[in-house]
């Protein structure tokens, strides 16, 4: 192994994060134009953008074998999502928080996560099927809140142009798709030469990497006041990688999950509950509870990297 692996490993990661900034910014151009509330963008089009990452990551993980790189990468990305893009936002500027039903749905698709995989350690075609079937559950009532909460624009904003539009969510699209062979190969590579467990990587270098488009939305979103798309951003982020993400990857390859993958999906059950308690307290998150947050995930990273 070269250097040239670790070339392709950065080089994946910028195809990821640009692929996904440019589809973000185009289909949130469509969302403002529809005149959708900012939580439901946040829910939808940002998060389902942000998240394009770890489906083309577990998608192209589950079809060359590697499914432990799989379901760390969700599992990953969805900690590394409630505590440190929320525990960042609320560290660099504390915002106000409107818990709705979709926040105790990412809870609630976090539990049937765990008590799946805890049965038999093993995410079946018809497992990945209910999944897929709450999805589209979620994208119903999701779309239904929308129509029902559609507000008059208040605000003079400038969108992209159609042919800018097209552009930009077809060429982020394939940037995001090529960017995830990338890191999904050279992360296998470095794993096997280091004599690491693939779900180590998939926990850790994979997750993080793909999670920075959720990171870098929702603490500019939280720095502008866009409260709900960040909070949106981070919730949809975890009910998509869950629901779409890991269904997708076992709908196509069935997935054996090891004992630490089932700790790790308790670890998001507690984590889950926690950030919802904190959100609770007063209604927003504060810097001293976005430190606990940032805290907590840095507790967790230790515990992986030494188990």
């Amino acid at each position: 192994m070269g250097v040239m692996v670790y070339v392709l490993l950065i080089a994946g990661f910028i195809l990821l994060i640009k692929g996904a900034d440019y589809f973000v910014e185009a289909s949130s151009s469509v969302a403002k134009v529809l005149r959708v509330p900012s939580i439901i963008i946040g829910l939808t089009i940002v998060a389902f953008g942000t998240s394009a990452p770890e489906l083309a990551v577990s998608t192209a993980a589950s079809l060359a074998g590697n499914n432990e790189i799989a379901v760390g990468n969700v599992i990953g990305s969805n900690i590394f999502n409630l505590l440190v893009v929320l525990g960042a936002c609320g560290a660099i500027r504390p915002f106000a928080v409107r818990l709705r039903w979709d926040f105790l749905a990412s809870i609630s698709v976090a539990l049937l996560l765990f008590l799946m995989i805890v049965r038999d350690r093993f995410v079946s075609r018809p497992e990945a099927l209910i999944l897929l079937g709450l999805f589209v559950l979620f994208m119903i009532l999701t779309v239904r809140d929308a129509l029902i909460n559609r507000v008059q624009a208040t605000e003079e904003f400038k969108a992209l142009s159609p042919i800018r539009t097209v552009i930009y969510i077809v060429g982020g699209i394939a940037a995001i798709v090529c960017g995830g062979e990338l890191v999904v190969e050279s992360a296998s590579e470095i794993a096997l030469s280091f004599g690491l467990s693939q779900t180590l990587v998939g926990l850790t270098v994979v997750a993080l990497g793909t999670s920075l488009p959720e990171l870098v939305t929702s603490i500019v979103a939280a720095r502008r006041g866009e409260n709900g798309l960040a909070l949106g951003n981070v919730i949809g982020s975890n009910i998509f990688n869950i629901l779409m993400v890991l269904a997708l990857s076992s709908a196509l390859k069935p997935i054996a999950v090891n004992a630490q993958a089932v700790i790790d999906a308790l670890c998001l059950v507690v984590f889950s509950v926690i950030t919802l308690f904190l959100c609770r307290t007063h209604q927003r998150i504060s810097r001293p509870e976005g430190g606990i947050m940032l805290g907590m995930y840095l507790v967790y990273l230790i515990y992986i990297c030494i188990r």
